[in-house]
């Protein structure tokens, strides 16, 4: 009992210790991209008509710092990712620890892509079709934190559920799933993805539909990329 105790202590320092040096980094990366938030700014804004407007003084504060901390989430992914990996690397083979490895860089990258799809394909056009919808009856007025949380309700969710297939991959690859969990828990997901979908987009069915076909293809991805990663483990076991 007592050496379980320590071992207990032992894990949860070391946890402490991964917690720490990612909070330290992102803390970091926060201030550098508060620095540098103004032209962040200026460019997520360049392609509209006119200035966003402000309904109290401290909208600006609270606006520049959640695109510093969006920005400091994306650029902490790979850290965070690779701390978790220092933390569970003594309970992996050698094997698995150098297959793990990999799925860093894989994690960051599926990120940008989720974040760039919302932002250059999926954010213009439900924000054009909710703009259809007012035509010539209402007259547009967008203040700046309501088109940034529209904007990032659009486009940081897609950032975290691109690297499903990932995900996907790297517990095939331990043996906690298997492809056919991920066939039978098809209905579930499809679920959970629907409602997912409902929560980060706008209430209407064109803008939901818009986010479910996406999130359903990733699904499938990620089943196929696991039987993937199933039939190599297959064969290296055999």
């Amino acid at each position: 009992m007592e050496k379980d105790g320590m071992q207990l202590i032992d894990h949860l320092s070391e946890l402490r210790k991964r917690i720490i040096i990612t909070a330290i980094i992102f803390v970091s990366f926060f201030m550098g991209a508060f620095f540098y938030v103004k032209d962040i700014y200026r460019f997520l804004v360049k392609d509209l008509d006119g200035n966003l407007a402000l309904l109290g003084p401290g909208d600006v504060l609270s606006i520049y710092m959640i695109l510093a901390a969006v920005v400091a989430v994306a650029l902490t992914i790979p850290v965070a990712a690779y701390q978790l990996w220092k933390f569970i690397k003594p309970a992996l083979t050698k094997d698995e620890q150098k297959s793990s490895l990999l799925f860093i860089p894989g994690l960051c990258i599926l990120f940008l892509c989720g974040v760039s799809f919302g932002y250059f394909v999926l954010f213009p056009l439900v924000l054009s079709f909710v703009l259809s919808l007012a035509g010539d009856q209402f007259e547009t007025f967008f203040t700046a934190e309501k088109y940034f949380r529209f904007m990032l309700h659009l486009t940081l969710p897609f950032g975290f559920l691109f690297e499903i297939p990932a995900v996907a991959m790297f517990l095939t690859k331990l043996g906690v799933v298997t492809p056919e969990k991920l066939i039978k828990g098809r209905k579930f997901a499809y679920l959970l993805l629907v409602i997912i979908a409902v929560l980060i987009t706008p209430p209407d069915l064109i803008s939901d539909v818009l986010v479910i076909i996406p999130l359903f293809i990733l699904y499938e991805v990620s089943i196929t990329l696991s039987k993937i990663i199933f039939r190599k483990n297959s064969t290296i076991a055999g």
